[in-house]
């Protein structure tokens, strides 16, 4: 895994991806491919509980390996970031905040999981480098 320059970028693109897990297992929510030669600086992760009545809770981790979004990740490690927190029905859970921003290299992913299918959106903005 190589760990492009940032002092000599060519481009950097404002990014806003969401997803939202049909199931109860892990799955990729950004993948930065091996050898994209691209960093990923996340600027926010929102975690949105669209159930009227239930809390549900969400685990978000750095995984060592790169998996595309929506499959589950396999070969490497996962990092927890939040493990298992709640999130109340109706409000919105900020995992990641520009104050605490981190950088996924290449051949890494943020997964994701939820404990309820469809009731959770995870919404993440990040700053593609390269």
């Amino acid at each position: 895994m190589a760990n492009p320059n940032i002092v000599n970028v060519t481009t950097i693109n404002g990014v806003t991806t969401s997803y939202t897990p049909s199931g109860t297992s892990a799955v990729s929510l950004l993948n930065n491919a091996a050898s994209s030669s691209h960093v990923y600086k996340i600027e926010s992760l929102v975690v949105a509980n669209i159930s009227t009545t239930i809390n549900y809770t969400c685990t978000v981790s750095y995984y060592t390996a790169a998996t595309a979004q929506g499959s589950a990740p396999s070969g490497g490690t996962a990092y927890p970031i939040c493990s298992t927190v709640v999130v109340p029905a109706n409000a919105s859970l900020v995992v990641i905040e520009k104050s605490n921003g981190i950088y996924l290299m290449e051949n890494a992913c943020i997964s994701i999981t939820s404990s309820s299918s469809n009731n959770l959106i995870f919404t993440v903005s990040y700053e593609d480098i390269s």
